[in-house]
């Protein structure tokens, strides 16, 4: 008998994956389900950008392979995106790595860094795939709490006694997927310095910084972070690229090329006319953002109605592309409230729990909803 790899044991299908063909069922059966669960940008990317990938389909060389390292204007892009908005130098030819969307460099990192039965810290709550991929390849996830009370930043007195000899890599993302706390230069500070002082890869998952943020930040502002740290970042929320899969991991020249290294052996370069789409996206200016971040305040104000119809409370200074809120008192049970609220009035809501643990008692709504359809679900409710 044919038999699949031991490695898929430890890890399920992805929650969205599952639970999105119930909603499918629901909506074949004719009931109208609003879904407010996905972070899918629903709003097209500028003009600039559409006209370029349109123009690029008559470049000489647009249907061939492209470099593993993309075409040297997208990396330049990069690295002059991350000196006007971060204030960050980069060299373009060593320490920027384009990639087939962020969630892509989760999966490289982890090969490129991690060996069978190295230990990796993971937030909880936190992003579902570093738990995921961290167990295919083989490695060990160590959770470490984030909470509410901490206004959801490590607890490093909780981290210092933990066995770390075994660690490798630590995973961080702020602006916090999935609860919108944003991160601050001194959290980046702490970070860096535990890692040089217990060996371990700092690596900051980046793509929220400019929704409804006025302080993006960076972990590479931090002097020295290049050192022990590296970030990932994407065009998808920030330029509404999701379907394009457009991202970048930067830092370090050592750091970068071993991830080439497997890059190279998994694609074969992202596609011409996608690259030169990526280009004029970054060349966007502040307009673009404010014009964004206007629609997706309005959004926010909406929801911020539905979540207290709900009974639930809500920090009203989180950022990002979702709101995460608190389950009305005397509830615990995220996974039975949002399925009531989904057979009942036909809403989807992330329950908190597919985060961690610590999502237990929380419920996350996306912000990839039209003004009109959040109107439709606050009068269901």
């Amino acid at each position: 008998m044919i038999t699949t790899a031991d490695r898929l044991s430890q890890v399920e299908e992805y929650y969205f994956s599952r639970k999105l063909k119930e909603v499918r069922q629901l909506i074949a059966e004719g009931n109208p389900v609003i879904n407010m669960g996905i972070g899918s940008p629903d709003l097209a990317p500028n003009h600039t950008v559409i006209d370029a990938i349109h123009k690029a389909m008559f470049d000489e060389k647009a249907h061939e392979y492209q470099s593993y390292q993309g075409l040297p204007e997208l990396r330049k892009g990069m690295a002059d995106f991350y000196q006007t908005h971060f204030g960050v130098d980069l060299d373009y030819t060593h320490e920027v790595l384009p990639l087939m969307g962020s969630k892509e460099g989760i999966m490289h990192i982890s090969l490129a860094f991690l060996n069978a039965g190295d230990q990796v810290l993971i937030p909880n709550p936190g992003y579902p795939t570093y738990a995921s991929v961290t167990e295919l390849v083989q490695a060990k996830a160590v959770l470490y709490d984030v909470k509410e009370e901490l206004n959801w930043q490590p607890d490093f007195e909780a981290l210092e006694q933990l066995d770390l000899t075994q660690v490798k890599v630590m995973w961080v993302s702020y602006p916090h997927m999935p609860t919108g706390a944003n991160g601050t230069i001194e959290l980046f500070e702490k970070l860096i310095a535990f890692g040089k002082k217990h060996h371990i890869l700092i690596v900051n998952d980046n793509p929220y910084s400019f929704v409804l943020n006025d302080n993006p930040l960076s972990i590479l502002q931090v002097e020295g972070a290049k050192d022990v740290a590296i970030e990932l970042n994407s065009l998808s929320k920030t330029y509404n690229m999701a379907g394009w899969r457009v991202g970048m991991v930067l830092g370090a020249s050592r750091w970068i090329e071993a991830i080439l290294k497997v890059k190279s052996n998994m694609d074969s370069g992202m596609f011409y006319g996608i690259q030169k789409g990526a280009i004029e996206a970054l060349k966007l200016g502040e307009d673009w953002f404010q014009m964004q971040n206007e629609r997706y305040d309005k959004r926010r104000g909406l929801i911020f109605k539905l979540a207290e119809k709900l009974g639930c409370t809500f920090d009203t200074h989180s950022v990002g592309l979702f709101v995460w809120a608190k389950l009305p008192e005397g509830m615990k049970d995220s996974e039975t409230f949002i399925d009531k609220i989904l057979l009942e009035h036909h809403i989807f809501i992330t329950p908190g729990t597919i985060f961690g643990t610590n999502g237990e008692g929380y419920i996350r709504f996306s912000l990839c909803v039209a003004e009109e359809q959040i109107q439709e679900a606050i009068q269901r409710i």
